[in-house]
């Protein structure tokens, strides 16, 4: 026997009427959710384990080519982060180029015939450089920390890190990829 319409769209309607089921116990519902510690097929459940895993790393990787936040890593979610990506992103950097700086120092070091002289003019073109780019990422985090602070409020602890760090980098090969061209400041 089925209820009348008008009966129904009152049980819809009033919180107080009938679900139409009876709760289940306490222990029926502890029942449902139990699963063994150990598997009862280990094989099996080893390969799951390891398609899961590939798949999660299968995600995070495109996450990491699109830039999609939902599936990036703990250490580059964040709107503040995102933001120092794109600032950093933007700009030119001198850190960017230390290590092909440091190549052409030992093939110099290598090809040009050792005196003290040529020593020195060689590595000190290489501590000259290396001071370059700490100014260069000091002035680079103070002008980020104010652009944060401006936009966020605060500035959380390891943004400027991060974005220091990310400044380091060949932009070819940061992760997550540039989303956006030298020159495209952050808004």
């Amino acid at each position: 026997m089925t209820p009348a319409p008008s009966e129904a769209a009152t049980r819809a309607t009033d919180p107080r009427a009938a679900k139409g089921a009876p709760t289940p116990s306490r222990k029926a519902q502890e029942a449902a959710r139990k699963r063994p510690l150990v598997p009862n097929d280990r094989a099996a459940a080893k390969v799951a384990a390891r398609d899961a895993r590939r798949e999660e790393q299968a995600r995070m990787r495109r996450a990491l080519d699109t830039g999609d936040e939902r599936f990036l890593p703990a250490r580059d979610k964040g709107p503040q982060k995102r933001f120092a990506r794109d600032f950093v992103d933007a700009r030119f950097s001198l850190g960017e180029y230390v290590m092909f700086a440091a190549l052409a120092i030992v093939v110099l070091s290598i090809a040009v015939p050792v005196t003290s002289q040529t020593q020195i003019l060689v590595f000190g073109f290489f501590w000259v450089l290396v001071l370059a780019v700490v100014i260069d990422a000091f002035l680079m985090t103070r002008k980020l920390k104010r652009q944060i602070g401006a936009k966020f409020g605060s500035v959380n602890p390891g943004v400027v890190w991060y974005a220091s760090m990310r400044s380091l980098q060949f932009r070819r090969l940061r992760l997550p990829k540039p989303m956006v061209k030298r020159g495209e400041w952050p808004k």
